[in-house]
C-alpha cells in the first residue's frame, strides 16, 4: 500500500486536534440553542460570544463587527449582495459596481446575479503577473461606483493584492470595497485595519477549523441589507440557529495563528514550493509555472502554494493520474474541479484554452515535508513520460532561470 500524500491544502486543512477537543463539550453536554432564555441556552451563549471576542481580538477589530455564516462563501454572497442593495439604496441612480475577473464564483458569480438585477458589473482583469493593479482599478472607477471587490489572496495561483493600495483609490472615488481574505487566513498576517477595507469574509476550514464554518466582517456604518431572513440571529445580519461548536472550533484554529508562528511557517513552506518548482519546471520544456514567483518570496505570493500548466495534458487527467499515485492535488478551484471548462482565472491573464486545460495547483500546510514533494516529482516525471514521450526530458529554459534563483 502507497502512502498518501495531501497537498491539497488550499482546498481544505486537515481539522487541528486542539479543535477537535474545544468543539466536543459543544456537540454534547453543552448543546443548547443560543438564542434561548434558559440556563442552557446562556451557556451556548456565552461560548458563542467567547468565540466571536477571541476572533475579533486576533482580527483587531469589534466584536460587533464579526457575524458567524455557514462559510466562506456564504460570508461573500451575503456581503456581496448585501452591500450592493444597501448601497444603491442610499445613492438614488448609482448601480455600479467593479470585480476583478479572477475571483472566486462565491463572489463573481454573486456580482454577475446582480447584472440580472439592474446593476452594472465591471471586471476588473488582472495583469499577465496575476495581479489587480491600482492603476487599472482607478481606470475603471466612476462617480456612480458603489463597491468594488478584489480577493486578497487568488486561491488558484497564490498571488496576494495590494489591498491598501486598491481600497484607498476606491474609497477616493466614493465606493465602498470588499474583499475575500479567506484563502490568506493563516497563512499571512491579516492587517484589515492597514488595507481599510469595508468588509472581509473569512472560512474556518482553510485554517484547520471546521468545515462549513464562516465569518465575515462588516466595519461598523457601513451600508448593508441581510439576505437571510427569519430568527433575526447575528445582530439581524444573518438570521438561523447558530453554529456553536463551529465557532468555537474556528476561534481555536485562530488561536494558533500567532504572527511568531505564521512567520516562521510561510519561509519553511516557501522553501518547500520553491524547490518543488524548479524541480517540476525540470521535468519538461511542457511544465511551466503560470505566474512568475520570486524565490522566497512570502509577501506577493502565497507560500506553499504552486500553479502550473503543463501542456496537451488536461486537469483532470493529472488529478486522477497522481491520485493513483497516493497524491491529492487539483486542478484549480475544489468547488469547481468537476468542470470540463478551462479555468476563468488562467484565462482571464491572457492564457490560451488550450494551455489553460492543463492547470495543475498544489498547496502545502502544516503536514507537508520534503519527502511528500520528492514523491510529487517522481509521480509527475512517470505522468510525463506517458504522455510525453522522450520530450519529456527537453531542456526547459523557464527551469533553468528559477534554479539559478533558487542558488541565488
Amino acid at each position: 500500500m502507497y502512502q498518501r500524500v495531501y497537498l491539497d491544502y488550499a482546498a481544505t486543512a486537515p481539522l487541528l486536534p486542539q479543535v477537535r477537543e474545544a468543539m466536543l463539550p459543544y456537540l454534547g453536554q453543552h448543546f443548547g440553542n443560543a438564542s434561548a432564555l434558559y440556563a442552557e441556552g446562556k451557556e451556548a451563549r456565552k461560548a458563542l460570544e467567547q468565540a466571536r471576542d477571541t476572533l475579533a481580538a486576533i482580527l483587531n477589530v469589534s466584536p460587533l463587527e464579526l457575524t458567524f455564516c455557514s462559510g466562506g462563501t456564504e460570508a461573500a454572497a451575503t456581503l456581496c449582495g448585501g452591500m450592493a442593495r444597501a448601497l444603491a439604496a442610499a445613492r438614488s441612480g448609482a448601480r455600479h459596481l467593479i470585480c476583478s475577473a479572477f475571483e472566486h464564483h462565491a463572489v463573481l458569480d454573486n456580482c454577475l446575479a446582480l447584472r440580472r438585477q439592474g446593476f452594472e458589473v465591471s471586471l476588473l482583469r488582472p495583469r499577465r503577473d496575476g495581479r489587480i493593479h491600482p492603476d487599472d482599478l482607478s481606470a475603471l472607477l466612476r462617480k456612480d461606483t458603489l463597491l468594488v471587490a478584489v480577493m486578497w489572496v487568488q486561491n488558484e495561483l497564490g498571488t496576494v493584492q495590494p489591498l491598501a493600495e486598491l481600497s484607498h483609490v476606491a474609497h477616493q472615488h466614493g465606493a465602498c470595497f470588499f474583499t475575500d481574505a479567506v484563502q490568506g487566513l493563516g497563512k499571512l498576517p491579516v492587517e484589515l485595519a492597514t488595507w481599510q477595507v469595508d468588509a472581509a469574509a473569512f472560512s474556518a476550514h482553510k485554517i484547520g477549523g471546521p468545515q462549513g464554518v464562516g465569518l465575515f466582517y462588516l466595519r461598523q456604518g457601513t451600508p448593508f441589507m441581510p439576505s437571510l431572513l427569519g430568527g433575526g440571529q447575528e445582530s439581524k445580519r444573518r438570521s438561523g440557529t447558530q453554529n456553536v461548536a463551529g465557532a468555537m472550533g474556528f476561534a481555536k484554529a485562530a488561536e494558533q495563528l500567532a504572527p511568531s508562528i505564521l512567520e516562521r511557517e510561510a519561509q519553511r513552506l516557501a522553501i518547500l514550493r520553491d524547490e518543488t518548482l524548479a524541480k517540476a519546471l525540470a521535468l519538461s520544456p511542457r511544465v511551466r509555472a503560470t505566474v512568475d514567483i520570486q524565490p522566497g518570496d512570502i509577501y506577493c505570493h502565497l507560500p506553499g502554494l504552486l500553479h502550473l500548466l503543463m501542456r496537451d495534458i488536461e486537469s483532470q487527467t493529472l488529478v486522477l493520474a497522481l491520485d493513483e499515485s497516493g497524491i491529492a492535488a487539483s486542478g484549480g478551484a475544489a468547488c469547481s474541479s468537476g468542470s470540463l471548462k478551462p479555468s476563468h482565472v488562467v484565462t482571464s491573464l491572457g492564457i490560451a484554452s488550450d494551455l489553460a486545460h492543463g492547470a495543475l495547483r498544489i498547496s502545502m500546510g502544516s503536514g507537508s515535508c520534503p519527502q511528500d514533494c520528492e514523491l510529487l516529482i517522481t509521480a509527475l516525471a512517470k505522468i510525463l513520460a506517458r504522455y510525453y514521450g522522450k520530450n519529456a526530458e527537453a531542456p526547459n529554459r523557464q527551469a533553468t532561470r528559477a534554479k539559478k534563483s533558487c542558488r541565488s
